[in-house]
């Protein structure tokens, strides 16, 4: 099958398209290389027999339109393009829009305005939960943990976008799944929660766990926001790309439906626990705390049975392993980090 990945020089893009590749699967990957780190997946995923590539932004209708007519072929369309933090969000705002929500709803046109009734799936977020204020969180033994949510935050919990970032990715998400409802478009929506893995270029305000991983190997200070009790279901990337071909094998059931994807209860970690797990693995950690960031949720648990049921999928990689794989790729690339960044980024 062909496969167009926006964002696909990204972090989970470019393994998303690794993995189509290797399976001999055609790949158009369409990214801006905005992202620090775009360039070095690009030139990993050149090597690939049926790779394409297009510098496209999202926010560009035309270009996307050009793009869908280019390969009318093809067979599915990822879309992980996006901005992806919040503390952008809240700095620029309009970027945030119209990255996030106008170029989902580009996207999504130039499809029906060609006619291509193919699956869309949608790389959502836990953000459009909000603070779910009205979800009694208790503190204990160092962490949080819900009063009685005890499997996570199900597709039910109502959605109170918070942050410029949180209300772009909401809107877009919620376009996608009505364009399933109005004009029948195969749409998936997947509200993944904390995510990471290889090819992870981490920074400070986005990809934290592979941050911390990246700031620990290379000597570089931490700072966590909050008192550090915060807790997350994290999830390795190999294991949320098991969710998108479960997906698509099962479209029949699975279109304008929206999945909860994450660790789940079993792989919920608190950022102290985090900091803990790395220093067994380096010894000491230069870190230090500052205030709790704009729309910071204390806890979030992804309840993941709705994608147990109806995909057959949960998270086979447990976080002890995961951070292990991380931890080995980051030793392994020191090199390609002084690339991606620069040197003065890591004295």
């Amino acid at each position: 099958m062909k496969v167009i990945i926006t964002g696909g020089a990204g972090f989970i893009g470019s393994n998303a398209a690794n993995r189509y590749l290797s399976k001999g699967n055609e790949v158009v990957v369409l990214d801006n290389l905005s992202r620090p780190g775009a360039t070095q997946n690009l030139e990993w995923l050149r090597a690939h027999k049926g790779f394409h590539f297009l510098q496209i932004d999202v926010t560009d209708a035309r270009a996307v339109e050009y793009a869908i007519n280019l390969h009318r072929d093809c067979d599915l369309v990822l879309h992980l393009a996006a901005q992806v933090a919040v503390t952008r969000s809240v700095s620029d705002p309009r970027l945030d829009f119209q990255v996030n929500a106008v170029g989902t709803f580009n996207l999504l046109e130039a499809l029906r305005s060609a006619g291509l009734m193919i699956p869309f799936f949608y790389a959502s977020t836990n953000k459009v939960y909000g603070a779910m204020e009205g979800v009694t969180v208790e503190e204990e033994k160092g962490s949080y943990r819900y009063q009685n949510l005890p499997f996570g935050v199900s597709e039910d919990q109502c959605l109170d976008f918070h942050s410029p970032y949180g209300c772009s990715k909401g809107a877009a998400d919620q376009y996608v799944l009505d364009y399933a409802r109005i004009y029948g478009l195969p749409t998936v929506v997947f509200r993944q929660s904390c995510i990471y893995g290889c090819r992870q270029f981490g920074v400070e305000d986005q990809g934290w766990v592979a941050w911390f991983v990246i700031a620990a190997e290379m000597g570089l200070p931490i700072t966590v926001y909050g008192n550090g009790n915060q807790v997350r279901d994290i999830l390795f990337v190999d294991d949320l790309l098991a969710a998108y071909d479960a997906a698509l094998e099962r479209i029949g059931t699975t279109a304008g439906r929206v999945y909860n994807i994450g660790g789940g209860p079993d792989n919920a970690i608190a950022v102290c626990e985090l900091l803990q797990f790395l220093r067994t693995q380096r010894g000491d950690l230069k870190y230090r705390h500052e205030g709790w960031r704009p729309g910071d949720q204390r806890i979030y648990i992804s309840d993941i049975r709705r994608a147990r049921a109806e995909l057959g999928w949960q998270p086979s990689v447990g976080w002890e392993k995961g951070l292990d794989l991380l931890i080995r790729w980051v030793r392994s690339n020191k090199e390609l980090f002084l690339e991606v960044h620069g040197c003065a980024y890591f004295r």
